[in-house]
């Protein structure tokens, strides 16, 4: 892979300079044609790499973002007419194109809607905001595929190939796809939408969707495909099940033979990461919840050791009879429990109580393995007082607040 990680070549500096004197202000048309023999031929992974130079040169996430449109601009006929090696139907890289294929599908029919909404008389506009409505809730669907970029194919790009700094832009843009579907919702819910405000907003949105897609495909998808290697993508197509697909019928989930157990350097493979005892043990005292576990032979196994307990807890408990730890006269209460989760007939229980002020939240789950066979309860206890009084919304850093 050294022959597209050399930053230090000509051809690397010559895209910098141009992409940096387009980003001061200087005129397009003259950079274009300056630099006309290296935008013809511009790659992908060239791309990738410029931006992450842009970046990694102080020049800001906010400046670059604002800029990269213009920039990809000026490479779209080299870009558009690069050949890659596409993969198969059933790859991962695949099934989000195919997704992409489904949401272009939409948008033309949104474009449909809006410029017969804008030429009409406005006699019948009550059925074309109510069509738009329903596309823009298809559309909402669509988030699951920048979903799975963001957890999925983003981290092992970050891993392999070391100018990735151009997804932080992607991921970016992704937020501005949520900002405006969630500004054209409150538009569409008015009685009257402004029409003039929508067609702002909407105007927002395919600048950014259709975009992204062309970026995708031309850009990301090929150096990705070109860069991670073939036994990774099988790993990336299985966790993609656990966020979902949209628009399509995804292959078969093909069972996962990772099995839990000891990993290198004594950490413990728990199937989504390893850790070491230690670490286990911290992560459970440092969650904001009191957590019990008790095994399918109703015998208490573990509870956490959070400084400030809920509930008292020693460990002469490890060991017992759940039904040991409780009052006679709640005993029929969590036999009910265990017995409707070991009949499948329920999997969880909940209950609140008021106590020293405070609003304790007490929840019961079932634990069952991958064939549903019944593995033990888990009761975690937690003090929502401070939760239910939590009001609007707070996005920003604010610790003075608390």
């Amino acid at each position: 892979m050294s022959e597209f990680l050399n930053n230090g070549s000509a051809r690397q500096e010559e895209l910098a300079d141009f992409a940096r004197r387009l980003i001061r202000g200087d005129k397009g048309k003259m950079l274009i044609e300056k630099h006309k023999d290296i935008i013809d031929t511009v790659t992908p992974i060239e791309t990738m790499m410029l931006l992450d130079q842009l970046l990694k040169e102080g020049i800001s996430n906010e400046m670059v973002k604002s800029q990269v449109g213009k920039i990809i601009n000026a490479f779209f006929l080299s870009l558009s007419s690069h050949q890659w090696e596409k993969p198969e139907e059933t790859h991962f890289l695949s099934l989000l194109m195919s997704e992409n294929r489904a949401v272009e599908k939409i948008m033309a029919k949104i474009k449909a809607v809006v410029k017969l909404l804008y030429k009409k008389d406005g006699s019948d506009d009550r059925n074309a905001f109510g069509d738009l409505r329903k596309l823009i809730g298809e559309l909402k669907i669509y988030e699951l595929h920048y979903i799975k970029k963001e957890n999925i194919l983003f981290p092992v790009i970050e891993k392999i190939f070391p100018q990735y700094r151009c997804l932080q832009l992607m991921w970016s843009f992704h937020d501005d796809f949520r900002r405006s579907l969630k500004s054209i919702d409150t538009i569409l819910s008015t009685d009257v939408p402004d029409k003039e405000i929508l067609n702002k907003e909407l105007g927002k949105l395919f600048f950014v969707v259709l975009p992204i897609i062309f970026r995708e495909e031309q850009i990301v998808y090929p150096v990705a495909f070109q860069t991670i290697p073939d036994s990774i993508w099988m790993d990336m197509l299985q966790q993609s099940f656990e966020i979902g697909w949209c628009y399509l019928v995804p292959p078969s989930k093909i069972k996962d033979n990772i099995k839990e157990g000891v990993a290198p350097n004594g950490k413990v493979n728990l199937g989504t990461g390893s850790l070491t005892p230690e670490q286990i043990s911290l992560l459970f005292d440092n969650l904001p919840v009191d957590i019990t576990f008790v095994d399918e032979n109703n015998e208490v196994c573990y509870f956490s050791g959070v400084k400030d307990r809920i509930f008292p807890r020693s460990k002469a408990i490890i060991g017992r009879k759940v039904q040991n730890c409780h009052p006679h006269e709640s005993v029929h209460i969590v036999n009910e429990i265990i017995d409707a989760f070991r009949t499948g007939q329920r999997d969880h229980a909940d209950f609140w109580i008021q106590m020293k002020g405070r609003f304790i939240q007490i929840r019961y789950f079932a634990i069952r393995d991958e064939q549903g066979k019944y593995k033990g309860t888990i009761e975690v206890s937690q003090d929502v007082t401070g939760i239910r009084q939590l009001q609007g919304e707070r996005r920003l850093l604010d610790w003075k607040a608390e």
